[in-house]
């Protein structure tokens, strides 16, 4: 942030004045920005008007410190070496308009906002005059939701422009679109003070509100009065407002708002405002409904069906991010889902606009040849956005392979998962985006409801005998086998050093314990013969790891070793002549 002092003296204010103002112009920007600097201490106003004012977001001005200028990079002007006195935050109040409950004020016809800090006694002891401006073109990469007709919901921190881009909706439904358009505008904040509202909402019609607490009240008076096909509110804080803005929705009225949240899962989570996306209940579930999603027996799940049929969220001052359909991302986000909205970003040079994320399926859909690329040397897939780097020419690392998991500890899975470093293997809370269900066997008969699923969305099963570690693992390795990656998982299932980390008693927990020692006694004999009689030998069929230490031993005695056959039938064979080891493969 940057910080610097600056002093001023003139002696022809008029003359510096016209100066300031010629750097304003700008074909799509209007901010009326003289009527604000006229409200302001003389001293202040011959700072500013000297400066290129096109990033000014507010003047700050708080008894006993100095003015400051606050620009949208962050930098603040410091705009006198005087600090403010009780006769300059007088003289600025009383030039603006009054100030209502919510201590806001402002000038009419224009957009500008004065807010104001008062001590214990009431009396003003700080301003905030924010610069209202009239941006155009900032609703051009959603004009097609616009125009669709559904509710919509805007979402973003403060100052992100969400106002900006309400009041430039409320004019293209009402003057391009010929639809009857409200405007409930609680801090005048949307069409303006006074009682004529400004240009920028064009032939929308406003209502304003006496008091905060009413806003609720004044959206009901405005449907039942006025007839709209339109109602525009900004900020809906409170449950009783979201209960309102639920009843003009089921009126069939189309509402545009936004809302206290910078994301639709903030939202989620503020129980006054979970009612707009649907509301949210705890919900207990059956026992096979429960294994089937791999979670507790009681869940948070939508209630209704939710006030707005779209959310955008305000990401920057060209970048959103979109949610077509709100009740499936609420539902998505319950479950824990992945979920990827449309992300539309505006080149703030050209204008034009690009969708950098979108819908995984369209995705495969454009380039399946990059989802099936298998190189451990490109960087694997770990979110879409990845995926969309990838894209069009370039290639995409692992092709991810999802898990469906029933009555399985994902704890354990996602523990051999890890500890393996197989980051191309997923669980998948998607029934239908599964490649492979893992089930163990006391609840996946014949005949049971997993069976069935899996029958209808034709995903193989595979079965653990166990909720084990070596049955899970086992389980994992014949999906991968089936699924033709058998090479991939092999590899990672026999490398020493990621058997170090997991451990060989701790994988081997429940199965005979004498199996290695077998398996190496065996490839010693194995090996005996070879040497003796000079003819190859093969072994009987074991796990990739034992087949690894067969490996090890046979290569102490200069022999060759290289295993054969498929799973679960793949063993080792030793050929009397030495040369340089083969692993598995």
């Amino acid at each position: 942030m940057g910080l610097k002092h600056v002093s001023f003296q003139s002696d022809n204010h008029d003359e510096i004045l016209a100066d300031g103002l010629n750097l304003l112009r700008n074909p799509t920007i209007e901010n009326d920005l003289q009527l604000l600097i006229d409200v302001l201490p003389e001293r202040v106003k011959a700072a500013l008007i000297s400066m290129d004012l096109l990033e000014l977001i507010e003047v700050v001005m708080d008894l006993g410190r100095l003015p400051e200028a606050r620009f949208s990079d962050g930098t603040i002007v410091m705009l006198s070496q005087d600090q403010i006195t009780s006769e300059e935050l007088d003289l600025v109040v009383s030039r603006v308009g009054d100030f209502a409950d919510d201590n806001r004020a402002g000038i009419p016809r224009t957009l500008h906002r004065i807010s104001a800090m008062r001590n214990r006694k009431g009396v003003v002891v700080g301003l905030t005059c924010r610069v209202g401006k009239v941006v155009t073109g900032t609703i051009e990469s959603i004009r097609d939701l616009v125009e669709s007709g559904k509710s919509i919901l805007l979402l973003g921190r403060p100052g992100s422009g969400k106002t900006t881009k309400l009041r430039e909706i409320a004019k293209l439904l009402a003057d391009q679109a010929k639809k009857r358009v409200v405007i409930v505008d609680t801090s005048n904040e949307i069409a303006g003070d006074g009682d004529i509202p400004h240009p920028a909402v064009g032939h929308a019609r406003r209502m304003q509100v006496s008091h905060s607490n009413r806003q609720k009240e004044v959206m009901i008076e405005a449907v039942e009065n006025h007839t709209p096909e339109v109602i525009v509110v900004d900020e809906i804080g409170t449950e009783d407002e979201a209960l309102a803005a639920r009843t003009i929705a089921e009126r069939g009225v189309i509402l545009i708002a936004t809302a206290h949240g910078s994301t639709l899962e903030s939202v989620i989570k503020n129980p006054m405002l979970s009612d707009l996306i649907g509301g949210i209940q705890a919900v207990t579930l059956g026992d096979d409904e429960a294994k089937r999603r791999s979670s507790q027996k009681t869940v948070l799940e939508r209630e209704k069906k939710p006030t707005f049929d779209i959310a955008v969220e305000i990401r920057d001052r060209n970048t959103l991010a979109i949610y077509p359909d709100v009740a499936e991302a609420v539902d998505h986000l319950l479950r824990g889902w992945s979920i990827f909205p449309e992300v539309r970003k505006v080149d703030s040079q050209t204008g034009a606009m690009k969708v950098l994320q979108s819908d995984v399926k369209t995705l495969a859909e454009l380039a399946p040849q990059a989802l099936n690329t298998l190189d451990s040397k490109v960087k694997p897939v770990h979110s879409i956005s990845d995926l969309t780097q990838a894209l069009p020419g370039g290639r995409v690392g692992e092709e991810e392979f999802r898990v469906f998991i029933y009555s399985i500890s994902k704890t354990l899975i996602e523990r051999i998962l890890e500890r393996l470093h197989l980051k191309h293997i997923r669980v998948t809370s998607h029934l239908h985006d599964a490649d492979a269900i893992i089930a163990l066997r006391g609840t996946a008969r014949p005949g049971s409801k997993i069976m069935q699923l899996a029958e209808d969305y034709e995903i193989p099963v595979f079965i653990a005998k166990t909720n084990t570690m070596p049955q899970i693992q086992r389980a994992l390795r014949e999906a991968m086998n089936k699924e033709g990656n058998n090479n991939l998982l092999s590899e990672r299932w026999s490398e020493p050093s990621k058997l170090d980390e997991i451990g060989l008693n701790e994988l081997e927990a429940g199965e005979p314990g004498n199996e290695t020692d077998t398996a190496l006694k065996e490839a010693e004999e194995a090996v005996n013969t070879v040497l003796s009689k000079s003819i190859p030998v093969e072994l009987s069929p074991r796990r990739s790891y034992i087949r690894r230490l067969q490996h090890e031993l046979v290569e102490k005695h200069n022999l060759f070793s290289c295993s054969v056959g498929n799973e679960p039938n793949r063993r080792l064979k030793i050929v009397p002549s030495a040369a340089p080891k083969k692993n598995d493969v």
